[in-house]
């Protein structure tokens, strides 16, 4: 892939990357149960989605991200937990607590049900899977916060 000039780093900006990430598509198969459980339990916006053929949705993940939720996927597909999505939070017992109200199970790394992992430099994790099955991190690492 050839990168154009005009899409090349300026100069004066040495430090800053070439790319960004845009967004996150993630195909799955009941896209209302999807949509509800990003927008209820994760709590993601939603965000208009320029299609409005009720085959995806859209949500913003910060500042310049989106997640996008795509209709089409076959019922069930495994999913590795070694891959997956990452949101940070203020606080892990908050959100366990949230988690509780909307009853969503959460594991550790290793998959003791209700049980978190602390990672060597002390950050708490959970692990959780959306209605097809992608796995989800919530840690509280707040340098991303």
């Amino acid at each position: 892939m050839l990168i154009k000039p005009e899409h090349t780093m300026p100069s004066d900006a040495p430090d800053q990357p070439m790319l960004k990430l845009n967004h996150i598509a993630l195909h799955v198969n009941d896209l209302k149960a999807s949509a509800d459980f990003y927008e209820n339990v994760l709590q993601l916006k939603k965000i208009p989605e320029p299609f409005h053929d009720g085959l995806h949705e859209w949500f913003n993940i910060g500042n310049v991200c989106q997640l996008h939720l795509i209709k089409g996927a076959p019922k069930e597909i495994f999913q590795d937990k070694k891959r997956h999505l990452c949101f940070s939070v203020a606080s892990v017992e908050d959100f366990i607590t949230h988690l509780k109200k909307h009853k969503v199970t959460y594991s550790d790394l290793a998959g003791k049900p209700e049980a978190i992992t602390v990672r060597a430099d002390g950050v708490k994790q959970l692990y959780l899977q959306d209605p097809d099955g992608y796995w989800i991190e919530i840690n509280n690492d707040d340098s991303s916060m």
